[in-house]
């Protein structure tokens, strides 16, 4: 060591410009100068001491993995693939793990998937995930189904018990199925059919068909018809009716609607068919009772002939004759002309040239009388009454009566003297008038003239021609007598003998059922 330090020492000299003479440290001399004063050097610091040699470094094993492809050891071509890793060294009685991880390699369900590993003497088997059946030299894991490319890892743990190999081989077993699952479904069809019990000939009747799947699985290409029955159509003239429902899913329904009509009555059964693929069918039906109001009518005048002034009396009756009720019942009396109103029963009302009776509804198999009075206002050979009667949904029904107006051909007959008294051989005029007061015509108006012994027939003249045969003077009939027309006829006699005498005149014609007589008395002197 102190040689060492001599030597450091005559390092620094020299590095300061010294030499170094044997045993010492001293300046060098310089010519032209006196020497320095010599300076006293720190000792040199000590260096540190070297590090210790490292000690050597040896690694320890890695893991080791396996793996294996079956059955053919390729994995594009296998079914699974067992990978097996653990430590490559481990200690005698310290714990490590194998780890087994088994994949599925195809796009199947594998069922029956176990995994076993052969454990060797030399292992102490601890633990297992999951649980395996340990036992007789092997770890056996039932793994069960492997989904679709499905992986599963397993774990077994353990020691080894003595140095030395530890050798020991996995392997996989599993069983490959083709399956196919399919679903069996049994769709079943239901079909209800709706329409109202009771409808009237002029209703338009609803129709509601539903078909439904009842059971599972589509219904496909689904079909309902409903045929109408005879004397019952759709309002657009169809016979039978086919909707396409396509297909109905599970617990589906869909609903369709018919407007129809009857052009009858009676009672009409109504069937419906729902069929679909399979074989599939359900049938519906229902029933409706077609019922219609049948009214009837007829009207009497209680008398056929009247004369103007008069009344006229009508009774109406109509009735029900069908099998529904004949609501909103109307009868309405078209009052003929040349007549007036005078009254009506049952609240009939007048107006408008017509009387109205609003007799509301009317029962199957009932009648109801009315009746109105008028007064004949002019003379008319036939005075025609019509009546009218309707209600919902019946065909309207009309009567009518006649009834004839009659004028009164009312004769009056005068005769007068004209020179009352006369003396015997004088003459006297007697004249004859004929007047219609009534309100018709009379026809054949016939004058028959009687004289006594006291006078003689002279001459006659006036409307008709007169004839005399002896005491009896008789006058052509005169053809009509209008409405109040008076006709004359004149009759001139001479006296022959003083008296007191009658001149009689009869009257006849058509109309009068009995004959009218006037007697004239003359004085004669």
């Amino acid at each position: 060591m102190r040689a060492m330090l001599k030597k450091m020492t005559a390092l620094a000299v020299v590095a300061a410009g010294g030499v170094v003479l044997s045993g010492c440290i001293c300046p060098a001399p310089k010519a032209a100068k006196p020497a320095p004063a010599p300076r006293v050097m720190a000792p040199a610091p000590r260096p540190a001491p070297a590090p210790a040699p490292a000690c050597p470094v040896i690694p320890a094993p890695g893991m080791v993995e396996v793996a294996k492809a079956f059955p053919t050891g390729e994995t594009a071509t296998s079914v699974v693939l067992l990978k097996k890793a653990a430590p490559g060294e481990v200690v005698v009685g310290q714990s490590y793990d194998y780890t087994y991880t088994v994949t599925n390699l195809t796009k199947l369900d594998l069922g029956d998937v176990v995994v076993t590993d052969a454990i060797g003497d030399n292992f102490n088997a601890a633990a297992s995930t999951p649980q395996a059946e340990i036992g007789a030299g092997k770890a056996i894991w039932k793994v069960g189904t492997l989904g679709p490319n499905e992986t599963k890892v397993l774990k077994l743990s353990g020691t080894a018990k003595g140095s030395g190999d530890i050798a020991n081989c996995a392997e996989v077993t599993y069983r490959t199925n083709l399956c196919l699952n399919i679903k069996a479904v049994q769709p079943g069809l239901k079909l209800t059919k709706q329409m109202p019990a009771e409808a009237l000939l002029c209703d338009v009747i609803p129709i509601t068909l539903v078909v439904t799947n009842t059971g599972t699985g589509v219904a496909r290409n689904v079909k309902v018809t409903d045929t109408l029955p005879a004397g019952m159509k759709t309002l657009d003239g169809q016979q039978t009716v086919t909707f396409n429902a396509c297909d109905l899913a599970a617990g589906q329904s869909r609903e369709y609607k018919i407007s129809a009509k009857a052009d009858k009555t009676g009672q009409f059964n109504n069937p419906a068919t729902a069929v679909a693929d399979a074989g599939l069918k359900a049938d519906a039906a229902a029933s409706i009772t077609v019922r219609q109001p049948v009214l009837d009518i007829s009207k009497a005048v209680t008398r056929a002939e009247v004369f103007p002034g008069r009344p006229i009396d009508y009774d109406i009756t109509v009735a029900n004759k069908g099998d529904a009720p004949a609501d909103g019942l109307v009868v309405v009396d078209t009052l003929p002309a040349g007549t007036s109103f005078v009254k009506a029963s049952d609240n009939g009302s007048a107006g408008a040239g017509a009387v109205t009776w609003n007799l509301g509804t009317l029962a199957p198999g009932a009648s109801k009388k009315v009746s109105v009075t008028v007064r004949a206002d002019a003379i008319s050979s036939s005075v025609i009454n019509k009546v009218t009667a309707r209600a919902n949904c019946a065909n309207p029904v009309s009567a009518e009566v006649a009834a004839v107006v009659k004028g009164i051909p009312a004769i009056l007959l005068e005769v007068i003297d004209v020179s009352d008294p006369i003396e015997v051989g004088g003459q006297e005029t007697y004249v004859i008038t004929a007047t219609n007061q009534g309100s018709a015509v009379d026809t054949n108006v016939k004058i028959v003239c009687e004289l006594e012994e006291h006078s003689d027939y002279v001459s006659s003249s006036g409307a008709t021609v007169g004839t005399a045969a002896g005491k009896v003077i008789t006058f052509a009939p005169l053809p009509s007598l209008a409405p109040k027309a008076k006709a004359t006829w004149n009759v001139v006699v001479k006296a022959v003998k003083a008296g007191d005498t009658r001149f009689k005149t009869t009257l006849t014609s058509d109309v009068l059922e009995r004959p009218v007589q006037e007697t004239e008395s003359t004085h004669m002197y």
